[in-house]
C-alpha cells in the first residue's frame, strides 16, 4: 500500500512539473501544442497541458554580443583587408526567432560578411581608416531591415580589426614618417624665420636707442656749450663793470695808465723776438705821446 502510495505521489510530482513552467526574467517560451505553435511564455508562472503542450525554443531577450569571424576584403583600389568586428542583436520577437530561420544567428553574421565586403568594396584603402563610423552605420542599417524577419533587432556593429597586407602596412609607416620629416622641416623653416624676424627687430629698436642716444647727447652738449658762453659773458660783462667801478675811483686813472702802459711794452717786445721783420711806428721816440693818447681814449669813455 505504501508502495502504491509512492508511486502516486511520484506521479503527480511529476505531473505538476510538468504542468508548472516557471519563466526567468528577459526570456521567453515558444510553446507548441501538438506541434503547432500556440503561444510565448513570459517571463513568471505559466501552466501548460502535460504530455500535449512542448516548449519548443527558449530565447534570451538581452542585448547578446556576436563575434563576427574576420575575412579578407577588396577595396575599391584593389587593396585587400582582413576586417573582423562584433555584432550587437536583440531578439524582439521569439516566435519570428524560432520559425522565421532555421539558424538567426547564422544568417545575421552570415549577411554581416557579405555587407561589410559590399561596404569596403565602394571605398578607397584610405577612407577606411577614416570612415569606420560609416561602415558601422552602413552595415546596422543592412541588418536592421532583413532582421526583422527573424524576430532579431541588431543594435549596432563594431570594427573590431583591421589590417592591410604588411607591405601596405611599410609603405604607410613609410609615409608617415616622411610626413613628420615634413612638418618638422617645416617648424624648423618658420623658427629661423620669425628668429630672423626678431633678430631684425632688436636691430631696429637698437639704432632708434642708440639714435635717441646720440640725439639727447647732442642736446646735452649744445646746452652746455651755451650754458658755458653765457657764463663766459657774464664773466666779462662782470670784469668789465668791476673795471668800470675800479676806474672812477681814487687813483683808478693811475692804475689804468701804468696797465696800458705794462702791455703796450710787453706786446712790443714780443713783437720783437718772434718775428724777423720789426715794425715799428714812426714816432718811436714819443713815447710819452702814445701813452698819453690811449690815456685820453680811456678818460674820454669814462
Amino acid at each position: 500500500m505504501n508502495t502504491v502510495a509512492m508511486i502516486i505521489l511520484i506521479g503527480i510530482i511529476v505531473l505538476i512539473a510538468k504542468t508548472v513552467k516557471v519563466v526567468p526574467q528577459q526570456h521567453a517560451w515558444v510553446l507548441e501544442r501538438l506541434g503547432k505553435y500556440h503561444t510565448t511564455l513570459q517571463p513568471g508562472l505559466n501552466v501548460v497541458i502535460p504530455f500535449i503542450d512542448r516548449i519548443a525554443y527558449k530565447h534570451n531577450l538581452t542585448e547578446i554580443p556576436l563575434d563576427v569571424p574576420s575575412q579578407i576584403c577588396i577595396t575599391k583600389d584593389n587593396t585587400q583587408l582582413q576586417v573582423g568586428g562584433v555584432l550587437y542583436f536583440q531578439i524582439t520577437d521569439a516566435k519570428l526567432a524560432s520559425y522565421g530561420s532555421s539558424n538567426y544567428i547564422l544568417a545575421i553574421t552570415q549577411l554581416s560578411q557579405t555587407t561589410l565586403r559590399s561596404v569596403i568594396g565602394k571605398m578607397e584603402l584610405d577612407r577606411t581608416f577614416e570612415e569606420r563610423n560609416f561602415i558601422n552605420h552602413s552595415i546596422v542599417s543592412s541588418l536592421d531591415e532583413a532582421a526583422l524577419n527573424w524576430g532579431v533587432k541588431v543594435l549596432r556593429y563594431e570594427i573590431k580589426d583591421l589590417t592591410p597586407p604588411n607591405e601596405i602596412l611599410h609603405a604607410m609607416q613609410s609615409q608617415i614618417t616622411a610626413e613628420r620629416e615634413k612638418r618638422a622641416l617645416i617648424a624648423q623653416s618658420e623658427g629661423r624665420q620669425q628668429e630672423q624676424i626678431n633678430l631684425a627687430n632688436a636691430a631696429k629698436l637698437s639704432a632708434i636707442a642708440k639714435s635717441e642716444g646720440d640725439k639727447q647727447a647732442t642736446i646735452n652738449r649744445a646746452a652746455a656749450e651755451a650754458e658755458a658762453i653765457l657764463a663766459v659773458a657774464q664773466a666779462n660783462a662782470k670784469a668789465i663793470a668791476m673795471v668800470g667801478e675800479a676806474i672812477n675811483t681814487r687813483g683808478g686813472i693811475e692804475a689804468i695808465n701804468l696797465k696800458v702802459a705794462e702791455q703796450f711794452v710787453a706786446a712790443f717786445s714780443q713783437l720783437a723776438k718772434t718775428n724777423n721783420t720789426l715794425i715799428v711806428p714812426a714816432n718811436l721816440g714819443d713815447m710819452s705821446s702814445l701813452l698819453a693818447s690811449a690815456m685820453q681814449i680811456v678818460k674820454k669813455q669814462n
